[in-house]
């Protein structure tokens, strides 16, 4: 066997796993493992390429821009068991009054609100799924308009800040958590608006299926109502600002943000008064789990990328995608149709560790923006929630939905959605200032990878840029990022005499 088929072999022995139904973190794991004894046994590859799988490890969990992880998920869970979910359905609900759809709309920019919050997909649709659904199905809605707004508005939890989604994607495409933030903000608050239109056209094409709730239910008025806004609404809004305002603003790194967050969601709990032993130990636990899958994840991914790069891997992915017809544009309708499809069967978080670090090369090379490039992939995965039959929200939405809501009717209802973000990212292609003009280039504002965010931490030196040879990096406008996070970190502390 020549090194030249081990590539298109391996990558077809993880499609193979997948598809066997083992958990992709070990699948991840045991195809790259396989595949290097294989390489060894026919001196394809050498031993001494699996040393460098420690300092890989040990990179991983040093890198501090993954901290953010466990510190938004906690917050998420915070805030969806503490009640806020039910407090802004009610008072938004109220605030659109005698409006056709109003509950509809209600659930769009409660579900804008909850991401903004939380971050956490699960969380949003199973707390508007539980409270909103037997109210809109007593008023009347149809059935695929209700569950379908409730599923999709939940999904804006992966684009709109803090996303543990674009987390993960600034981390495996070695850009800043800051700026992928501040170009999804807008794509993902003009998602919103979309999914407001949509409902709005559904109400007038068909007014019985969002009609306006009667005269009863709007129970709040005057200073009542005013009261009920400053006490739901100002908190959350609060939050937001501690969260993702010090970090556009660059008073605070992603890290530190989440850690503001998760402090400002129990504050917001205790003031509430549903602040509790069980609740903080539930969501520890639950935090725990989420954090341990990701790691998981992408220890598995580590390996199988070591291996990968070890028998020339990335070259054959590079040399298949730089190839197509159309240059940049092509490769972009290509990735795109290829992960929209891979949605299909396989969540985010496996797209991103597995596609985006051997999609990550390619766009460098074609002078693609990789702020904007992850923006698109992060709107494009976000239809993995929605796709029938395999989309996570649809599977929340089933758990808690009533039994006379049919499967059929929450599949029907989410592809009206699953449109919207699909012209959503012709958009973002079409019109990529939406995404690159809201990237803050001011002075102060912070920016980097991991390792850079903890030389910042620790107050040490930046790190010396080697110069670029002529016709090589500065042809691309690609920043060259360290394969051995572990290896940086240790040049870092070296630098500090006090450490």
């Amino acid at each position: 066997m020549s090194l030249d088929l081990m590539a298109p072999l391996m990558f077809c022995g993880l499609v193979v796993f997948l598809l066997l139904g083992y958990p992709v973190a070990f699948s991840l794991a045991a195809n790259g493992l396989l595949f290097s004894v294989i390489g060894i046994q026919l001196d394809l590859l050498h031993p001494s390429l699996l040393q460098a799988l420690p300092e890989r490890v040990l990179g991983i969990m040093a890198n501090p821009t993954l901290l953010a992880i466990p510190f938004f998920t906690f917050m998420g869970l915070i805030l969806e068991r503490s009640g806020m979910a039910e407090d802004l359905l009610d008072t938004v609900g109220q605030l659109f009054g005698p409006i056709r759809g109003r509950l509809a709309y209600a659930v769009v920019f409660v579900g804008g609100l909850l991401a903004a919050t939380t971050g956490v997909v699960a969380a949003s649709v199973l707390a508007m799924g539980l409270i909103s659904l037997p109210v809109m199905m007593r008023y009347g809605y149809s059935k695929r308009l209700a569950t379908g707004v409730i599923a999709a508005s939940g999904t804006l939890a992966q684009i709109i800040p803090p996303s543990l989604v674009l987390i993960v994607l600034a981390d495996q495409m070695g850009t800043s958590v800051g700026d992928m933030y501040e170009g999804a903000l807008i794509p993902g608050l003009t998602l919103m608006c979309f999914y407001a239109v949509y409902v709005l056209i559904v109400s007038v094409v068909n007014p019985q299926a969002a009609p306006a709730c009667p005269l009863e239910a709007r129970t709040l008025r005057g200073r009542v109502l005013a009261l009920r806004v400053l006490t739901s609404l100002i908190p959350p809004l609060v939050l937001i600002f501690l969260v993702l305002g010090t970090i556009f603003l660059g008073v605070a790194t992603p890290t530190e943000g989440g850690a503001m967050g998760a402090s400002g969601a129990l504050l917001m709990a205790l003031v509430k008064r549903k602040l509790s032993w069980n609740l903080v130990t539930q969501a520890v636990e639950s935090t725990a789990t989420m954090t341990s899958f990701v790691i998981f994840i992408l220890i598995g991914s580590t390996v199988f990328s070591l291996v990968f790069r070890g028998v020339n891997g990335d070259l054959w992915v590079e040399n298949l995608l730089i190839g197509l017809p159309g240059g940049a544009l092509g490769f972009l309708i290509v990735v795109n149709a290829m992960i929209f499809f891979l949605a299909f069967f396989l969540d985010y978080f496996e797209i991103a560790f597995i596609m985006v670090p051997l999609l990550t090369p390619v766009a460098q090379k074609l002078g693609i923006d990789l702020t904007w490039f992850g923006v698109l992939l992060a709107i494009n995965m976000q239809t993995s929630f929605l796709h029938p039959p395999f989309g996570f929200a649809l599977f929340y939405l089933r758990s808690v939905a009533p039994r006379e809501i049919k499967t059929s009717d929450i599949y029907w209802g989410a592809i009206p959605f699953v449109l919207i973000q699909v012209i959503m990212v012709a958009i973002v292609i079409t019109f990529p200032g939406i995404v690159t003009g809201n990237v803050s280039k001011a002075a102060g504002a912070l920016s980097g990878s991991g390792a850079e965010e903890l030389r910042r931490q620790l107050e040490l030196p930046a790190a010396p840029v080697a110069p670029t040879a002529p016709g090589k990096g500065a042809e691309s406008g690609a920043t060259p990022k360290s394969d051995d996070t572990s290896a940086d970190i240790e040049k870092m502390l070296k630098q500090d005499k006090n450490y």
